[in-house]
């Protein structure tokens, strides 16, 4: 187990986050890892994620980076608008 892998507590902002159309669903892990789908293909992109303040820092696996910044409960990831996911 790697200490990217070791349990913390879960950050406000770990949860799924969606697009308006539900296309695109990003689901923040609480181990700092990501795991993004894209209409019917899972696990589209995937990578690690860092939070500070409001501003998100994201490496996919592959080391590409994007950032993202919440808003009024709104996640601006890029070119993306994602809402908070309510759960059941």
């Amino acid at each position: 187990m790697t200490s990217n892998d070791t349990p913390r507590d879960p950050h406000p902002y770990v949860g799924m986050w969606v697009t308006a159309d539900g296309f695109i669903r990003q689901e923040l892990l609480p181990n700092g890892r990501y795991d993004e789908a894209r209409g019917n293909r899972r696990s589209a992109y995937t990578g690690s994620y860092t939070v500070t303040g409001n501003h998100l820092d994201y490496v996919d696996d592959t080391g590409f980076t994007a950032t993202g910044d919440v808003r009024d409960g709104v996640l601006f990831h890029e070119h993306l608008v994602l809402y908070r996911q309510s759960r059941p």
